[in-house]
């Protein structure tokens, strides 16, 4: 070996190990174990294979996982300086409240690459995205076939057009926006909602929904059932339906997109683990391990590539699905939710 070339691997030698000394040097020390709150079931099920076990391979720290989520614990914690989670789910609008009480560690872009997570998924400061999931509409193909049944909010609230019960979820969240698209509002100037108008158009639809679904497990089910031909759900419960071969088809035109989020509280003795443990949650193939067994996927583009392609098109990611849809605005509703929600308790149950 000429001795230019010898000497060149030795001094590329020391830098890699140079680097991985001073790596080393500034991170802290390894716990035995961190602490994920979630909210269990398949979610935990999923992460535990797609990110959990490689994190513990790479790191040698155990996940301990925990449920359900509590947001009114982790302010707790934070506030008495006792924080027992590395990090913690949260709805997306609690996130942000919590972001807003100064409750959160900031996430570290230094370790977390989200280059290829969408919108502001991308630079959120103290919220990690981890997984997308959209409210869509369903319709049984006995009452139209697959492609010719309702393909907007404004066919939704055509009764005459498409006529029979419908289900929708027994909330304001993602209602108000429909009821302001079937009123002919386009997607992108949706926020700040116009709530009096949305009533206005809710009050048209009223007395043709059959059932206000409260579990998602129920918003499915109703059509499986018969109880309506026309609903309202997350992609994934009507994933699981048609995967045992109800007669489901979705409608991914408007859809309602939502990030699911975790964050890591304030003053979490392992925090910096915790960011170690959201980069691996950013990898695009891990993402897709946790597709094809939870069908929620991750907010990095690059893992629809990776997904099952059985899986993928009945993803709200997908290329084909993820144009058509909007997404909600996690901040109005962070800021006007508990209104709306006093709100929509008195008219859904006015005569």
């Amino acid at each position: 070996m000429p001795f230019r070339l010898w000497m060149a691997l030795v001094c590329f030698a020391i830098t890699v190990l140079l680097n991985a000394t001073v790596k080393a040097q500034n991170e802290p020390p390894k716990p035995a174990e961190i602490v994920v709150n979630g909210s269990g079931g398949a979610q935990e099920a999923g992460s535990k294979k797609a990110f959990f076990e490689e994190f513990e391979k790479r790191t040698g720290i155990k996940v301990v996982a925990t449920s359900p989520p509590n947001f009114a614990k982790l302010a707790a914690m934070v506030k008495a300086g006792s924080v027992e989670w590395t990090i913690a789910e949260l709805d997306i609008e609690e996130a942000i409240r919590a972001e807003q009480m100064g409750l959160l560690e900031p996430i570290d872009d230094k370790i977390v690459d989200r280059s290829r997570f969408p919108g502001e998924a991308r630079t959120r400061k103290y919220v990690f995205s981890r997984a997308v999931y959209s409210t869509v509409m369903g319709y049984r193909t006995d009452a139209w076939p697959a492609g010719r049944g309702p393909k907007d909010w404004k066919d939704f609230w055509d009764t005459a057009k498409f006529p029979g019960p419908r289900a929708m979820q027994n909330r304001p969240v993602d209602n108000l926006e429909f009821a302001l698209l079937a009123d002919g509002v386009a997607p992108d100037k949706l926020y700040p909602l116009d709530v009096e108008r949305a009533y206005r158009s809710l009050d048209k639809i009223k007395k043709h929904v059959a059932v206000w679904w409260k579990t998602g497990a129920q918003s499915a089910q109703l059509l499986i059932d018969k109880e309506v031909v026309l609903g309202t759900a997350w992609n994934g419960r009507y994933f699981a339906a048609i995967s045992k071969g109800a007669p489901i088809h979705v409608e991914w035109n408007q859809g309602s997109l939502k990030e699911s989020a975790f964050v890591i509280p304030k003053g979490a003795k392992d925090a910096y683990w915790g960011q170690r443990l959201f980069a691996v949650m950013t990898e695009a193939k891990l993402q897709a391990v946790y597709a094809n067994f939870a069908t929620y996927p991750g907010l990095n583009l690059d893992s629809i590539q990776f997904t099952d392609p059985k899986i993928a098109p009945q993803l709200p990611t997908h290329p084909a699905n993820l144009p058509r849809q909007f997404w909600q605005d996690a901040r109005w509703w962070a800021d006007n939710g508990a209104a709306m929600e006093e709100r929509w308790a008195k008219w859904v149950i006015a005569k």
